[in-house]
């Protein structure tokens, strides 16, 4: 494991990119890279609110049940998510609407790492 910046964190080597999820690799194809992925002691995921419109992020969010505080969870916000002209981009609302958002996705809190 190495330390993420100056957060404290400790994160695996390789970290697990998500984009694919229900995009070029279905449902259970997804729990089973992710399931590899921790029993090969990975613990750092990379996910965004755009990669198949949130549905990855669901993926993400039930394969974490019972493992949320084993994992490190980073994320990306500035993606569009819809027509509202205000649903995309680094503004502080959309930064704290997308973190909380929805509930059926991993349950991610509005904290900020100082690296």
């Amino acid at each position: 494991y190495q330390h993420l910046g100056r957060a404290g964190l400790r994160v695996s080597e390789i970290c697990l990119g998500s984009m694919q999820f229900l995009w070029t690799t279905d449902e259970p194809n997804s729990y089973a890279v992710l399931d590899a992925f921790f029993d090969a002691g990975g613990n750092f995921i990379d996910t965004a609110d755009v990669y198949s419109r949130g549905e990855s992020e669901e993926i993400v969010g039930k394969a974490l049940k019972g493992r949320r505080d084993d994992v490190v969870l980073a994320t990306k916000v500035h993606g569009t998510m819809g027509d509202d002209p205000n649903q995309f981009g680094n503004s502080r609302r959309w930064i704290m609407r997308a973190a909380a958002e929805p509930a059926a996705r991993p349950r991610r809190r509005a904290s900020w790492a100082p690296w």
